[in-house]
């Protein structure tokens, strides 16, 4: 298995990180992308994969990252992807939940970081929350140009479907495993399966026997048993599927 989504350099896991990445040995997840947000955490996530072989990196400038400085912020992570190999731009994208304060800065920010992607032929990990439209929006203007996944998707079945178009794949965690989740459990039976993703956002959004707990990479099992109970399909098979996605889109090496 491959969790597409981690924040395991997140100081909740600095007393228990090895035996976080052994966890992930024994259920066999052998390889993490490893998600950057910040100036802070991109240089954290390629450190730890140079230290760790398990860990894929990425780097990216969170919307929560938007300021009116957002073009500086744009030069320094153009300066950290000079000198350092990553496997997509992001987390980036739109998140409105908390207000519209800085809306402009976000949409600046976000397709600074599309066309960046297109530029160095890099998947995006979107960030999408309460912004659909918006999202979509920006995206559609580079439909044939850009690709990547919509991480932790929360949208609609007829949504997910219009973003494949664009050229993005669907990534569920944890909430797929909620018993209110509706929707997610309906994208997860009925989403074309060449375009599923699986992750666990930790430390997030822990799943389904662990709601409530610090999430961790291992427990993205819970996620893929969801989504094989909820389709009907053997988990290895899932398991083998899932894995041939993720590697079409992040070329991971082995």
């Amino acid at each position: 298995m491959i969790d597409t989504h981690s924040h395991l350099f997140d100081p909740s896991f600095e007393n228990d990180l090895e035996t976080c990445i052994q966890n992930c040995m024994v259920h066999n997840v052998k390889k993490i992308i490893l998600v950057g947000f910040s100036h802070k955490t991109n240089e954290l996530a390629y450190d730890y994969s140079q230290k760790y072989k398990v860990f894929y990196p990425t780097a990216g400038l969170h919307p929560s990252e938007a300021t009116k400085n957002y073009s500086k912020d744009v030069c320094i992570l153009k300066e950290f992807l000079k000198r350092h190999r990553v496997y997509a731009i992001g987390e980036c994208g739109l998140d409105y939940h908390y207000g519209k304060d800085n809306e402009l800065e976000q949409k600046k920010l976000f397709e600074e970081q599309i066309q960046l992607a297109i530029e160095l032929d890099l998947p995006l990990i979107v960030h999408m929350r309460d912004a659909t439209k918006d999202t979509f929006d920006l995206l559609s203007k580079y439909k044939g140009q850009v690709r990547g996944v919509m991480h932790c998707f929360s949208g609609s079945l007829e949504m997910a479907k219009e973003f494949i178009k664009l050229g993005f794949y669907i990534s569920l965690g944890g909430p797929v495993t909620f018993k209110n989740a509706k929707e997610s459990k309906k994208i997860a039976a009925e989403l074309d399966i060449d375009k599923l993703l699986i992750e666990t956002d930790c430390p997030y959004l822990a799943p389904v026997p662990k709601r409530g707990e610090r999430n961790e990479s291992s427990y993205v099992v819970y996620v893929l048993d969801e989504i094989a109970k909820l389709r009907q399909i053997d988990k290895d098979e899932l398991e083998i599927i899932l894995e041939r996605n993720t590697e079409n889109l992040f070329k991971l090496e082995a």
